[in-house]
């Protein structure tokens, strides 16, 4: 199982030029929650994930539709080998700027 990483959420907040209401509430985080997590509390895995998709990865998660998960679930279920493909492929897709 791949570690989980670290990210400096002050630091990605500053590079991106953004406050702390900006920044955090795009993730569903108050801004005073999120002023304690760049102060040095322990963010939650389900925090750190957001945090990585929405401003590493820059994935609009206000994009990302219930049809597009129950099209996952299906694809879990009924065939999982192409499932652990399609998921390997994707990973393996070179990024944009790359």
């Amino acid at each position: 199982m791949k570690a989980v990483e670290k990210f400096d959420a002050r630091e990605i907040r500053r590079k991106l030029g953004l406050n702390q209401q900006q920044f955090w509430s795009k993730i569903g985080v108050t801004q005073s929650g999120g002023s304690r997590y760049e102060s040095g509390r322990n963010m939650p895995k389900p925090v750190q994930q957001l945090l990585r998709l929405v401003h590493v990865e820059q994935i609009d998660i206000n994009k990302i539709r219930r049809d597009d998960w129950e099209v996952v679930e299906y694809l879990k279920s009924h065939d999982p080998e192409l499932y652990k493909q399609l998921k390997k492929a994707a990973r393996a897709k070179p990024r944009k700027g790359n």
